[in-house]
């Protein structure tokens, strides 16, 4: 899951080299913490949040082919721990 949002995340920002993922969880259940650049955080959520939705969604069939449930949260970088 993690290489996955990578690849997404990095196709779309500006900065890629500031893309960073953190994949927490245990079992059948995985969150997925996304960090990109400040000035990268629209692109990623987009208008309305659409891009984010779309990102979730793909992380979520993803996660479903190989038996497991995953969330995506959007994280500033200087929140991030």
């Amino acid at each position: 899951m993690k290489a996955l949002m990578e690849y997404i995340a990095k196709a779309l920002v500006d900065h890629p080299e500031e893309v960073r993922v953190r994949e927490t969880g245990s079992g059948t259940r995985v969150r997925i913490e996304l960090m990109v650049a400040p000035e990268d955080m629209g692109r990623i959520i987009g208008k309305n949040g659409k891009v984010a939705n779309s990102i979730r969604n793909l992380l979520r069939v993803g996660a479903e082919r190989v038996g497991k449930q995953a969330t995506l949260e959007v994280v500033e970088p200087d929140n991030a721990s």
